[in-house]
């Protein structure tokens, strides 16, 4: 795989815009859309940053946690389930509703203490459960909002640590 094509486009230039980006491609998945049509993408984000539209608040995803309620929310699985930290406490995660969910402890064992992207990977990026992925990016929106650091810039090294590819 090419690192160009995971590259987000010249407008993102802060933290803020990245994290907005990756939230584009949740709305755009659940729009029907897909997270690889790049102007539907493209308009969302758009959206977000201006705050034409926000994102999906704590009670909404609480009720669609609940929409499978018994079942880890990684693999399906319905046996062996444990809360995990998306952020794990080892990365200074918090210890929140905001930051758990459901999981087998087959995927809480493979996950351990790497942080979402890092244990998807690039190849498997447009495969995070929705959940999971919505929760993990506004975890990641607040912890920068407390630093003052939401309209840093990033590199392209921090962008590929962000999503978790730990080879280019």
């Amino acid at each position: 795989m090419r690192i160009e094509s995971t590259v987000p486009p010249p407008i993102v230039k802060s933290i803020r815009d990245l994290i907005f980006w990756q939230y584009a491609k949740i709305i755009s998945e659940s729009a029907g859309v897909g997270k690889k049509q790049y102007g539907f993408v493209m308009n969302r984000y758009k959206k977000l940053a201006s705050g034409e539209i926000t994102w999906a608040t704590s009670i909404r995803e609480y009720v669609k946690e609940r929409e499978k309620p018994d079942e880890c929310i990684y693999c399906g699985s319905k046996v062996n389930l444990t809360l995990d930290h998306i952020l794990p406490r080892s990365r200074r995660g918090p210890d929140s509703p905001d930051n758990a969910v459901w999981v087998c402890k087959k995927c809480n064992s493979s996950k351990g203490d790497r942080r979402l992207y890092e244990w998807y990977g690039l190849e498997k990026r447009y495969e995070l459960p929705r959940i999971a992925e919505g929760k993990y990016l506004k975890l990641l929106y607040s912890m920068h909002e407390m630093k003052a650091a939401l309209w840093k810039g990033f590199s392209l090294i921090s962008f590929i640590l962000f999503v978790g590819e730990m080879h280019v």
